[in-house]
């Protein structure tokens, strides 16, 4: 195995988690032949270090934790290279959203009920990778004055 490749993707896990396919990118870009990069990746996630489960989960929590809506994320885990098998176990864990998609509403509105506040509060929503059918329900709720926090 190559020396060089192996220091080089030690001291990119160094700094944070990555996925598989970010690794291989990484070292790919720093001059390490593809061939060389695989067997190094392929012995990290032997060893447990690079783990694309793991990894997709973390992602999860890290954009849920932010506000992100189950759309922006898969498009997170998509970009990040992470193997589709694992999404469905990590989006398991979202917490529901009617809390996140009601406080993220009512802090754009801030109790501003016109026309074009409403129309920039649910493209924001949209934006944020929540669906049609969470902006309604949520705009919903906002407008009667129920559940809102």
């Amino acid at each position: 195995m190559n020396d060089e490749a192996r220091q080089q993707a030690l001291k990119i896990l160094e700094r944070r988690d990555v996925s598989r396919k970010m690794l291989l990118d990484k070292l790919t870009e720093k001059g390490i032949s593809r061939a060389d990069a695989e067997e190094v990746a392929d012995w990290l996630c032997g060893l447990g270090v690079v783990n694309d489960e793991r990894f997709a989960g973390l992602v999860v929590r890290h954009y849920a934790a932010k506000g992100y809506g189950r759309r922006r994320i898969r498009d997170e885990l998509y970009r990040r290279g992470i193997d589709r098998e694992f999404w469905d176990g990590a989006l398991a864990g979202l917490p529901e959203t009617d809390d996140t998609v009601d406080r993220l509403l009512s802090a754009r509105l801030r109790g501003t009920v016109s026309p074009e506040a409403l129309q920039r509060a649910q493209s924001y929503l949209l934006r944020r990778g929540y669906s049609w059918d969470e902006v309604c329900a949520a705009t919903e709720r906002y407008l009667s004055g129920k559940d809102i926090p």
